[in-house]
């Protein structure tokens, strides 16, 4: 009986505590959703996963979490706001890495912007942290100059390759989009400019248009692949190619084996579309290569917000080369990576009800008039203390949430599944479609509300701060009037 007892309290010790080559936890992806999905990148560092995603504003921001199912509820934080009219704006791509320079060991934080006139004046810039922290702070280090011209360069990230750093990035050459390598001296300065080594040459890259861009290098075995993403963007056929470091020299188009086929695409059976924008991370144990990638629900869906970020457990094929498999759906449950905790966070609690209240106006999110029927109109008003003014959220899937007003019983609705600036929401009754889904990321202390179908978030129109003034929809503007508290 003793030795009996003594088994069974090892049993329930492993199980309570397992070892860090086991996973300890399941997920569904994404693990971060509309407004700030696209362009991912994700690490793993000193206990915390890391993720930044373009926002399309003057704001960089990133979150964390201990666990891979607490990062849908983790708060973004802006690291940064673009001021200089050169690089104000659309912020896209950031890509951090550690690296060690002339100031020590640092986190450096590429990313892509350029003027508020989208997008013919974007290049590549890079921040510097203060100490050894991804969330910084940071400071501005200034443009990498990569072209001659000062042309367009976009989706830079850094790769270290037999000791020396290479700065990537993707550029055109005529009409086609094209993948370009550029030596460092420090991590914001580089010794030479670019020189292209691959652009699209077979018809998966030059569906909507001939791109490659996003390069991001994965190493395994000591062979550098180097993966990109082909195609337009606003296709669902936006997938992920790659090449191998075959020669000698990173700087020489030469060195480089473009595969003739994608190795990552979308997969309708899965409802998965668009996949690209792709990075790489190791497992909290170090013992897994893990993919991080956006990708839509929709074939009809582009460039824009909808996009969401999800990751994949990279397998290997018998020539050392990356395996990516297919994407899975949404609804998949995904073993966590090895090493993970476990845990999540779980906000706004199912069945409870809350005030929705706008950050600059401190007006709530009203129902008009009290109204109960389809299509009644969503403004913002003072507090009434009535329930017209409360809601409760319902878990749906992935992450996602209905909105139901308290006193009609009817949904937080985007006006006929509309997906341009402006367009309206009403109450309408429950239609178990997208449209009536929101994601509820927090920044801030508050939170944006983005619908699932558009990507655009709650906006009080004009930043009114009366009572009466309607709430619509809105691209993401990193600014007050689409921040929202939510208060029981």
């Amino acid at each position: 009986m003793a030795r009996l007892a003594a088994v069974l309290m090892l049993l329930a010790t492993v199980l309570l505590h397992p070892s860090p080559g086991q996973a300890a936890t399941t997920f569904t992806n994404p693990v971060a959703a509309a407004p700030y999905g696209a362009d991912p990148w994700m690490g793993y560092y000193n206990g915390y996963y890391y993720v930044a995603t373009t926002t399309w504003n003057s704001q960089i921001v990133i979150k964390k979490a201990t666990s891979v199912a607490a990062l849908p509820g983790a708060a973004e934080s802006v690291v940064y706001t673009g001021t200089e009219t050169a690089n104000c704006c659309n912020m896209w791509a950031p890509s951090l890495h550690q690296l060690t320079g002339p100031n020590g060991t640092r986190w450096y934080l590429y990313y892509t912007a350029g003027t508020a006139a989208c997008c013919d004046n974007q290049h590549s810039y890079v921040l510097e942290s203060s100490g050894t922290d991804p969330m910084g702070p940071y400071t501005y280090k200034g443009q990498l100059a990569v072209q001659a011209s000062n042309g367009w360069a976009i989706d830079g990230s850094v790769a270290t390759i037999n000791g020396s750093n290479y700065f990537f990035y993707s550029s055109w050459v005529g009409t086609l989009q094209s993948l370009f390598i550029a030596p460092m001296t420090n991590p914001w300065t580089v010794s030479a400019y670019g020189t292209r080594i691959s652009y699209p040459t077979y018809d998966w890259e030059m569906v909507g248009g001939n791109t490659e861009e996003a390069p991001y290098v994965v190493q395994h075995n000591g062979v550098t692949y180097l993966t990109y993403s082909a195609s337009s963007c606003n296709t669902p056929d936006y997938k992920i190619g790659m090449l191998t470091l075959t020669g000698s020299s990173p700087l020489s188009a030469s060195s480089w084996t473009k595969k003739s086929t994608a190795i990552f695409s979308r997969s309708d059976a899965n409802g998965v579309y668009g996949v690209g924008g792709q990075g790489f991370f190791n497992s909290p144990d170090g013992t897994e290569t893990w993919l991080v990638y956006h990708a839509n629900e929709t074939t009809s869906q582009g460039c824009g917000a909808t996009r969401t970020t999800r990751i994949k457990k990279v397998g290997w094929n018998s020539d050392g080369s990356p395996n990516l498999g297919t994407p899975d759906a949404l609804s998949t449950s995904i073993t966590a990576p090895s090493g993970d905790p476990g845990g999540s966070v779980s906000f706004p609690v199912t069945g409870t009800a809350y005030r929705i209240i706008n950050q600059n106006s401190g007006k709530l999110l009203d129902a008009v008039n009290c109204g109960t029927a389809n299509g009644t109109t969503i403004q913002q008003y003072s507090d009434l203390s009535n329930n017209c003014q409360k809601w409760t959220f319902t878990k749906s899937t992935s992450g996602y949430y209905r909105i139901t007003n308290v006193n009609s019983g009817t949904k937080l609705d985007s006006v006929n599944c509309g997906t341009t600036n402006g367009t309206s929401i009403d109450l309408w009754a429950d239609l178990s479609n997208v449209c009536q889904e929101w994601s509820v990321t927090p920044i801030g202390g508050y939170y944006l509300i983005a619908n699932r179908y558009n990507g655009l978030v709650l906006d009080v129109t004009d930043c009114g701060t009366a009572n009466n003034v309607l709430v619509r929809q809105w691209t993401a503007l990193g600014n007050s009037c689409q921040q929202w508290s939510i208060t029981p």
